[in-house]
Parts: C-alpha cells; sequence; structure tokens
C-alpha cells in the first residue's frame, strides 16, 4: 500500500514538471504569461519613462513586466539587450549611444544623428530605435537666478571673461570625457574654469543654488533646474551633441509580440523638453513616487484603451 502510493506521488510530481516545462509557444514558460523585461537607468527620468512603459504595457496587453531599473550606464543597458537579460531599454539617448557604444562623434544634427543610429542598431544589433519622444536631455550649464543677472549671463560664450575667477561642478566622468568631455569644451570655447570640481551629477544642482559653486553642469530636463530656479545658458556654439529620449527594443521581443510595436509608437512625439523636466520636477521636489508620475501622465492623456474616445 505504501509504495502505491509512493509511486502514485512520484507519477504527479513527474507530471507536473513535464506540463511545466511544456509551456505553449509565446507563452514565458509555466502557465503565466509573456514577461516583457524593460531595463533602464538610476535616473529620476528613466524611472519615470521605464514606468510609462510598463505601466502602458500591462494596461493594454495581457503580458506581465518585469522591470530591471538601477542600471549604472548605457553600455550596461546595451548589454543587457545583447544578452537577452532585457527586451527594450527605456529610455535610450542618442548622444550616448553614438559615442559610449561606437565610440564615435555625434553629429550635430539631431535627424542624421536619429537616422544613423537607427540604421546602425539595426543592421548590428537586430534592435528598433524608435523616433524620439520629443526631448533632447543633453548636458547644459547652469548658473542661479541672481548669478545670470548680476554677469549678465544668457549663453555659454558670455563665460569666457570670467570664467578664470569661476568654481564649476562638473560630473566626474565629464571631466575626462572624450568627443563631449571637458577637454574638447576647451578647445571649442576657448576657456578654462579657474577651478573645478568632480561631482555627483545630482550633487551639481543645490551646489550652485547654495552658492557652493558659481556655475555646474547639469541635465537640461532635470527637475531640480526648477526647484532651484536655475538658468539654462544656451550652448551657442552648439558643442553638445543631440541628446533625445527614445525606446529601444529587441527585433526579437517586436516579432513574437507585434502589438508591442505600436504601443511604443504612442509615446513618439509625447514628451517635449519642458514637459519632461516638470514631470521629473514632480518626483525631485514634489517627492511623488516615479511610478505615479508615469500613472498620472498616461492617464491625464488618455493612453489607457477604456479612456480613449
Amino acid at each position: 500500500m505504501i509504495k502505491k502510493r509512493i509511486h502514485k506521488v512520484i507519477v504527479l510530481a513527474l507530471s507536473v514538471f513535464f506540463l511545466a516545462g511544456c509551456a505553449l509557444p509565446g507563452l514565458g514558460g509555466g502557465f503565466g504569461t509573456e514577461t516583457i523585461k524593460i531595463a533602464g537607468l538610476g535616473t529620476t527620468e528613466s524611472q519615470i519613462l521605464s514606468s510609462m512603459v510598463q505601466q502602458l504595457i500591462e494596461e493594454e496587453t495581457d503580458y506581465n513586466v518585469e522591470l530591471i531599473s538601477n542600471l549604472g550606464t548605457a553600455v550596461v543597458g546595451h548589454h543587457a539587450l545583447l544578452n537577452g537579460d532585457a527586451d527594450v531599454l527605456v529610455p535610450a539617448y542618442t548622444g550616448t549611444d553614438i559615442v559610449a557604444i561606437f565610440g564615435e562623434s555625434a553629429s550635430y544634427d539631431a535627424d542624421e544623428t536619429m537616422e544613423y543610429l537607427q540604421e546602425r542598431f539595426a543592421n548590428e544589433f537586430d534592435q528598433k530605435y524608435y523616433d524620439t519622444m520629443g526631448f533632447e536631455n543633453t548636458y547644459a550649464f547652469m548658473v542661479t537666478e541672481e548669478f545670470a543677472q548680476e554677469k549678465n549671463l544668457e549663453k555659454v560664450s558670455d563665460l569666457k571673461d570670467i570664467a578664470g575667477d569661476l568654481r564649476a561642478g562638473f560630473d566626474q566622468t565629464w571631466l575626462i570625457r572624450e568627443g563631449d568631455g571637458y577637454p574638447a569644451f576647451q578647445e571649442a570655447y576657448e576657456f578654462s574654469f579657474g577651478e573645478t570640481y568632480p561631482m555627483q551629477i545630482g550633487l551639481v544642482y543645490d551646489a550652485v543654488a547654495s552658492g557652493d559653486m558659481d556655475v555646474v553642469l547639469g541635465y537640461s530636463t532635470d527637475g531640480r533646474i526648477l526647484s532651484n530656479n536655475l538658468v539654462v545658458l544656451e550652448d551657442d556654439l552648439g558643442f553638445f551633441p543631440p541628446y533625445e529620449g527614445s525606446v529601444r527594443a529587441t527585433d526579437e521581443i517586436l516579432e513574437s509580440n507585434p502589438e508591442l510595436d505600436a504601443l511604443f509608437e504612442r509615446l513618439v512625439g509625447q514628451i517635449d523638453t519642458e514637459l519632461m523636466q516638470q514631470l521629473n520636477f514632480e518626483a525631485d521636489d514634489n517627492l511623488l513616487e516615479p511610478s505615479i508620475v508615469a500613472q498620472q501622465f498616461l492617464e491625464e492623456n488618455n493612453y489607457f484603451r477604456e479612456e480613449q474616445p
């Protein structure tokens, strides 16, 4: 009797194991639906945008979504897609990808840069590089409103005559970055700052607002520009290449789940730089969770099926 029971248990266990290993095509193992893996960086902006894509997929399809956030660099995100650890990267930045992935200098024409990347990623990596969501998160020099008024500053070239007396806070990687980093900047603008301080990019906004720095280099869409009443100086020589934000996805995930393509296309051209700055402000200054900021944007703009006319 005991042997019969043991035999039944073994047969049942083997049956469950067999069924679990024989998921139907298109299902992500076991009895669940496909799981879409989205990779994002550790910035507030990336958390908001990747959450937008996550919620859009979850609301409009039956797929599960796994969010892989806080990746350190664009290169790490790139390899996550290549290795199959992720299916989608949000956001990809055009200027960053040309410099970091291909080791080249970006064209300073945004459309040319995008077309170039779309062709190369399609041909070399079997990935679709979507048109920009509408914003550009480039490097930007910024000062306080008071300092801008006192020194009559509107563009980067206006710093030339006083740069030698200024304390400047920069992202530590930008100080040695090739192509669009500090060495090339000094050649292009023909001046250097008196004192330069390597800093984490997230600390520069408070540093200039508190007077610890005179000028800093930050990101043009950062919400802390608004919260600290900072003035972004115009890059009048066009030194920084375009850093348009986009969605990048593998051909494999798009071919096996073609409805994803239409969802990603719906975000193209919908978030300009000013709006992205405001969304970041909601998270960084008003302390809303990035997922809540993303949800509010999607709901207010009628992205969910049941709310569309």
